[in-house]
């Protein structure tokens, strides 16, 4: 089956970019496009993995600004609520996190996941975390890391939710101020734009509050989930 492609209106409004921003993208050759005639065209898979790499490595003040353009969205949707806090429970939560590499982290975090009873396929899940790491790490400094799929398949998990584990040790994951990693947050999401919703909220989160700290004092399971509702009821007003 061929894959979706979009035109520049169509994919600006997917990534939540002005159109001018994304061609300037695309002009530069900092992701993959064709232009046919005075327009852009963007394959859909090509598009949601760049947007992902995107988004991790934005600034705090364009970081902010795509959450605010997301969180107006779901204003108009009708969907002024919507939070990460209620992506999380406890079988999927683990303070205790052993490895003490890279690769062993992928293996515990998938595992992790799978515990909740919401993943189709593991090795599949496993694969395409590692595929992420290989073309660029997750870690975005804060000592937090946002684990997800390289390109984003709906039908990897039932429903969406979001694994967490807390290692023993901080771990070199490859962030980009060189300092290690102890949060590990694994995005499982059925929908792309919640996908990326939810990748704007954990980095607002990381970057603009002290959620980190909180997780780092904490020591239940549901302290854990409480730290993060917390954090978010208090960021969103």
């Amino acid at each position: 089956m061929a894959r979706e492609v979009l035109n520049l209106k169509q994919a600006a409004e997917h990534v939540h970019l002005e159109e001018n921003e994304l061609r300037h993208f695309a002009q530069r050759g900092e992701i993959e496009a064709t232009k046919r005639g005075d327009d852009w065209f963007f394959e859909h898979r090509a598009l949601d993995e760049w947007a992902q790499r995107n988004l991790l490595a934005a600034g705090e003040k364009a970081l902010k600004e795509q959450h605010r353009v997301m969180m107006d969205e779901n204003r108009r949707a009708d969907k002024t609520g919507w939070g990460v806090a209620d992506l999380f429970s406890v079988e999927t939560i683990d303070l205790a996190v052993q490895a003490k590499a890279k690769a062993g982290i992928l293996r515990d975090m998938t595992d992790l996941a799978v515990r909740g009873g919401k993943v189709y396929d593991e090795e599949g899940l496993f694969k395409e975390l590692q595929d992420r790491e290989d073309a660029a790490s997750t870690a975005i400094g804060e000592g937090v890391a946002l684990l997800h799929p390289r390109f984003h398949d709906p039908y990897l998990f039932e429903e969406s939710f979001i694994a967490y584990g807390r290692s023993l040790r901080p771990i070199f994951f490859g962030a980009a101020d060189g300092e290690a990693t102890r949060h590990f947050f694994l995005i499982c999401s059925t929908n792309h734009e919640e996908h990326l919703h939810i990748l704007a909220r954990l980095a607002i989160l990381a970057h603009g509050t002290d959620l980190m700290e909180r997780l780092d004092a904490v020591e239940t399971l549901e302290d854990a989930i409480a730290a993060i509702r917390n954090c978010e009821t208090e960021y969103r007003k």
